[in-house]
């Protein structure tokens, strides 16, 4: 009663930033902020930042620990079933609000709890010098000199391979005071060309009560610069094809089929899209692409996706208006003007598309988009590839291993990473978007005869996965899904952030995908 407090539940970064800079002289506490529920939060380390920037601010109290719902046994296929708000037709109930945790009801982690534990590790990279192959660190505990509590072993990744390991360990590089920084000198080798990280990861020294010796307690992660900064696996992916080929075109009212000897591809010209992809007998696609904006709304766009729905973003249909063809030695390029929009409403996207299939198969694809500014701002754009089943096998040299997003991406790191399509797959108890994979130079999704890659010069996010979003997003818990008969994958330009927005602030303009033109390629 004493102490004098400005307190809110779930204040906006700006609303904290206005207030330190009207008068500041109170206390700020943020007595709920961060809204775990589901695929979230999404938003941690903005406000770390300013917990950090301002002595009198204080965060931490996230809502919240742990999803409640009821172990109600096994599935014929032995899938756990929880029930939850309303499945025992009781009222009044707030659906699945009771799911709003950082790990499931059996206490398995959720992503939200790691990225939670990274943002919160107890010591940050303040600089680097790679010049003078050094770096400044801040030991961010209470009463702890780091030399006494952790290690640091760091790496050096090139194109995703590790290539260079260190420990530190010496006591006088690491005597660093409770709240304190210093320069700290490293060894490091590197490449003449190639994407390099150096991450840096902190153990624990010695057992404690809690936790085992060597146990990891962080890890920080920073880009280097070498002579030629890209990934060289990309640039072999997407170097010009010289070949030359005979060039079979068939074309009719509907569709525009470009042959081989090697492959056979069909473009719709009706979607300004491929509807089949056959490359030496094996066929890549099982249904036609598509280009998506729809993703199944997350617990944190539990407000926006009424917006999205009434926009019926979940609804929309493509229309391509004019489709040219231009064939030579090495390469047919095909270049359509199409619109994304509602089936009743005026277009939300108009898009010029210039697809240029190469003599050894490679296509190539830029996307020109204009978005319709009286439209709310979009789950995601890009497009939906369904593949053979059999194409499970993935490859992707972008951040993981756990799935990462624009505002979500702090439990993860830069590598190269192989997975099971169905161990992409987060399991959250309603089902919603998930396992989306940020910041990719390329993936690989292969069977034991055939694979494909997906580059691009830019950056891209994927989701792969044996659900549709249409099943994601129709089902209400996680034991009710059915696989689709396809390996859908997901190749995005960007998807719209997590966030906090189920209870919290609205999605920060930053993180939402709401640019008035854009090009993907």
């Amino acid at each position: 009663s004493n102490i004098d407090l400005y307190s809110r539940m779930y204040p906006a970064l700006e609303e904290i930033h206005e207030y330190f800079k009207n008068d500041g002289t109170k206390p700020f506490i943020m007595c709920e902020y961060c809204h775990a529920m589901g695929n979230g939060p999404g938003d941690l380390e903005d406000y770390f930042q300013v917990v950090d920037q301002y002595e009198k601010a204080c965060g931490g109290f996230v809502w919240e620990w742990c999803d409640h719902a009821i172990n109600t046994g096994k599935t014929i296929d032995g899938k756990v079933k929880y029930a939850y708000g309303g499945d025992h037709q009781e009222f009044p109930h707030d659906s699945n609000f009771c799911m709003d945790g950082l790990v499931y009801p059996d206490r398995r982690p959720h992503t939200g709890l790691m990225e939670f534990k990274n943002v919160f590790r107890p010591v940050r990279v303040m600089s680097f010098s790679q010049d003078r192959k050094e770096i400044v660190l801040r030991n961010y505990m209470y009463f702890v000199n780091l030399k006494d509590y952790m290690y640091i072993q760091y790496q050096v990744t090139c194109d995703g391979t590790v290539i260079e390991t260190e420990t530190i360990r010496d006591e006088e590089l690491l005597d660093i005071p409770a709240h304190e920084q210093k320069t700290v000198p490293l060894s490091l080798n590197l490449p003449d060309q190639g994407k390099c990280f150096l991450k840096l990861t902190y153990f624990l020294k010695e057992k404690t009560q809690l936790l085992p010796a060597d146990f990891e307690l962080g890890f920080e992660e920073v880009e280097l610069t070498v002579g030629v900064n890209e990934n060289q696996t990309v640039k072999n992916i997407l170097c010009d094809c010289n070949r030359t080929a005979e060039f079979q075109i068939q074309e009719d009212d509907c569709s525009l089929v470009v042959e081989t000897p090697e492959f056979c591809y069909t473009y719709n010209k009706t979607k300004g899209l491929f509807s089949s992809l056959v490359y030496h007998n094996q066929n890549l696609l099982d249904a036609p692409m598509e280009y998506n904006i729809w993703r199944a709304p997350t617990d944190n766009d539990n407000l926006i996706k009424h917006k999205w729905k009434d926009a019926q973003y979940d609804h929309t249909v493509t229309r391509a208006y004019e489709t040219t063809v231009n064939v030579g030695e090495n390469r047919v390029v095909i270049m359509s003007v199409l619109s994304i929009a509602p089936i009743s409403m005026q277009r939300v996207l108009d898009i010029r598309a210039n697809w240029t299939i190469f003599a050894d198969g490679v296509v190539d694809v830029r996307l020109d988009v204009e978005k319709n500014p009286h439209f709310p701002f979009l789950p995601r754009f890009g497009f939906r590839m369904f593949l053979p089943k059999s194409m499970s096998k993935v490859t992707y040299c972008g951040i993981g291993p756990v799935e990462s997003y624009i505002d979500k991406r702090r439990a993860g790191y830069h590598g190269l990473f192989n997975a099971d399509v169905k161990a992409l797959h987060e399991d959250y108890l309603r089902p919603q978007e998930n396992g989306s994979h940020y910041d990719c130079d390329y993936i690989r999704i292969s069977n034991d005869r055939v694979r494909i890659n997906v580059a691009g010069e830019k950056t891209f996010s994927f989701n792969a996965s044996v659900y549709t979003q249409e099943e994601l997003t129709q089902k209400s818990h996680n034991y009710q899904l059915e696989e689709s008969p396809y390996t859908v994958l997901c190749v995005d330009y960007r998807q719209s952030g997590i966030g906090s927005n189920s209870c919290g602030p609205e999605l920060a303009p930053q993180y939402q995908l709401n640019d008035s033109k854009f090009c993907f390629e």
